[in-house]
């Protein structure tokens, strides 16, 4: 903060909330920053707030490219070592990047399309007194561009998370003494806020109910956003689509769709325990899509694609570095191994090939009977972050 030049223009709330936290998703914690500071300043020395977070984004581009991969979060190094991740991935290592220069970044992600299958995560970044949005290692010319950005136009939930108290102005979808998950739907759509009214059987009013607004997507009702009432009633601000509203309170449960271009509210009544033998047929309609506009010029345009090409030669021949099936059999035929375990287990570790290699020549002397049998228990991403000692430990 103090060795930036825009370290002191950064508000204390968003310096304590979107720049100290070393953890951006549920990634292991890593020694990145320690590690990258000294590459990431030099890259940006003399550059404005804006050049910077551009130019960070490109040097993330040719760390890594997308992929898509399990569900666990690698650790930004771990990221750089395979060069590869899905966006939950590639958005936690940009975020970690940014912060690493003590510019304010966060991880958003919508949970579930309204519009088609599956989610996406992406950053926005701090700039100037401003929130702008970019795809993670996908560098454009200008902020607030992404492939993402007319789809977002038709997202139902765009949200955050921010560790500590929050006390910011915006709107929080959960509210904790450690967490807020922050509400930024408003930043890429239409939204409205659907207060949301439950009662008992009795007309009553019920508190701490739990209610459910969930979004059609994958062939299920998937909850975009949890909430409990007070006083009988919550709410969410949402886009312009539909959703169905279930809430529930002590076995209880009631249900309704709820169509956000044509109400301002929902009332909901417990009256049901059990559904036996029932079809109630829905049709849910996404928002439409909005218009993205763009002022970059087509020769921007072309420049920035040259860069990327360049910054792909950069990361493919990082990835020819990787140990091919030669070096594999031949590592395996040195050690008496399964040459065909050995090949598998290298595919699979990418740039964190040491760390197997080293674990194997140890492993042997350990106890040669488990050392391939363990691999066979780890998941595809192990083999491409897991270190030698925690394997050799467990080995032993």
């Amino acid at each position: 903060r103090a060795e930036m030049p825009w370290g002191k223009c950064v508000p204390e709330d968003e310096f304590l909330h979107f720049v100290l936290p070393l953890r951006v998703n549920n990634e292991n914690l890593d020694s990145f920053r320690k590690i990258m500071y000294a590459e990431l300043k030099a890259r940006v020395n003399g550059l404005s707030m804006k050049e910077a977070v551009l130019e960070i984004n490109h040097w993330c581009h040719e760390k890594v490219t997308y992929r898509g991969t399990d569900a666990r979060t690698s650790a930004p190094l771990s990221t750089v070592k395979k060069s590869f991740g899905r966006c939950g991935e590639e958005s936690t290592f940009t975020v970690t990047a940014l912060r690493a220069i003590g510019i304010p970044a966060r991880q958003v992600y919508t949970p579930r399309w309204a519009h088609t299958d599956d989610n996406h995560a992406w950053v926005e970044v701090w700039v100037d007194g401003k929130w702008y949005y970019l795809g993670a290692c996908e560098p454009d010319a200008d902020l607030n561009m992404g492939w993402f950005s007319e789809p977002a136009t038709r997202a139902m939930l765009v949200h955050t998370r921010a560790y500590g108290r929050y006390f910011g102005k915006e709107d929080a979808v959960v509210k904790e003494d450690r967490f807020s998950e922050l509400n930024l739907t408003s930043h890429y759509a239409p939204v409205k806020k659907i207060l949301i009214n439950v009662k008992d059987a009795n007309g009553r009013q019920v508190d701490s109910a739990k209610v459910e607004f969930k979004l059609y997507n994958y062939a299920e009702y998937y909850p975009i956003a949890v909430n409990y009432t007070k006083n009988g009633s919550t709410y969410l601000t949402t886009g312009y689509g539909d959703l169905l509203v279930w809430a529930s309170y002590k076995g209880t449960f009631g249900y309704a769709k709820l169509s956000v271009r044509s109400m301002k509210s929902l009332d909901l009544v417990l009256d049901k325990t059990y559904v036996n033998n029932k079809t109630e047929d829905y049709v849910m309609v996404p928002p439409k899509t909005g218009k993205v506009e763009t002022h970059v010029t087509d020769v921007q345009m072309k420049e920035n694609s040259q860069r990327l090409q360049h910054e792909d030669s950069i990361r493919n021949a990082y990835m020819h570095t990787f140990k091919d099936s030669v070096w594999a059999e031949q590592l395996a035929s040195r050690l008496k191994l399964d040459p065909k375990a050995v090949k598998e287990a290298t595919a699979k570790s990418y740039g964190n090939w040491s760390e197997l290699e080293e674990y194997l020549v140890k492993g042997v002397k350990i106890n040669r009977q488990y050392v391939l049998k363990l691999l066979q228990q780890l998941s595809d991403k192990d083999f491409s972050d897991i270190k030698a000692y925690i394997l050799l430990d467990h080995l032993s």
